[in-house]
């Protein structure tokens, strides 16, 4: 098989897998977004990921933003609704299906378009974007990671921030017991978390590339949050959650410790372009 072929290949069977999962999902999960979550990431705190790629970025009022694999457009709808302009990327057309609809029902189609392509093969503008963001993408295009990020880099407004949120496995033999627990996930063939090789290819993006771990406790919250909804969450739940969270944040601050994380949120400006 050509390298092409197998390039190929690789595109139809992600853009099989997220069609599907996006097919499961029903009117009531589709619904418009959640405004307690708005309030939530309108002034962020700094104990978990998405919170803190929010503070990251600051203020989104006017701000264009590419939402970089956006799946059904949670994130999307999120950034819309705290004052950016949102183009989401996906490969799966059913999930962009309703990304868009649910821009729809929660009246930020003004606010936000939706491209359906595999990166690689979208045609970007060129220097456009005052923010890059993803969520769980990178770790999906590990074949093609330099030349997509490559693109990116060339989308993105000259010194733009480049905010990224991914699974890492900085530590092997944590990976080795993580898949003797009997916890059930969909993964995608040859989907994995991030090793240190990936973090170096980023470092040539991504200038001043900075890394702050999440993750370790943390693998337990979705057993104590019913579907993963923080905000739906009882009191108490809530408050079990945000104190192993709270946990993390100090042991994965001590740099022999941080290799235990699960999640990193990987951030810095976008490189120059290269010829």
């Amino acid at each position: 098989m050509t390298t092409n072929a197998v390039a190929e290949s690789r595109r139809v069977s992600e853009a099989s897998f997220f069609d599907e999962f996006a097919r499961r999902k029903t009117a009531a999960q589709l619904g418009p977004i959640d405004q307690r979550v708005v309030a939530r990431y309108r002034s962020p705190g700094r104990l978990w990921a998405k919170e803190l790629c929010c503070r990251l970025a600051g203020d989104l009022a006017g701000l264009r933003i590419l939402d970089v694999g956006c799946g059904e457009g949670e994130n999307s709808m999120l950034l819309a609704s705290l004052g950016a302009k949102v183009t989401g990327i996906d490969i799966s057309p059913a999930a962009i299906e309703l990304a868009r609809e649910r821009a729809e029902l929660s009246g930020l189609s003004a606010s936000t378009e939706f491209v359906c392509a595999p990166l690689e093969q979208a045609a970007l503008p060129e220097k456009s974007f005052d923010l890059i963001w993803g969520d769980n993408v990178l770790h999906h295009v590990l074949p093609v990671l330099d030349e997509s990020l490559g693109i990116l880099a060339r989308a993105a407004k000259p010194n733009a921030r480049m905010l990224f949120i991914e699974p890492i496995n900085l530590c092997p033999a944590l990976r080795r017991i993580r898949f003797l627990v009997p916890v059930h996930t969909e993964v995608t063939p040859g989907e994995r978390p991030l090793e240190q090789h990936d973090l170096a290819i980023i470092g040539r993006h991504l200038v001043g590339l900075r890394k702050r771990h999440f993750l370790f406790l943390g693998r337990l919250a979705p057993f104590l949050l019913p579907g993963n909804r923080f905000e739906e969450a009882s009191l108490l739940r809530r408050a079990l959650v945000t104190s192993m969270v709270a946990i993390d944040s100090v042991l994965l601050s001590v740099p022999k410790v941080e290799v235990l994380g699960g999640m990193s949120v990987l951030y810095g400006r976008a490189a120059p372009a290269r010829a």
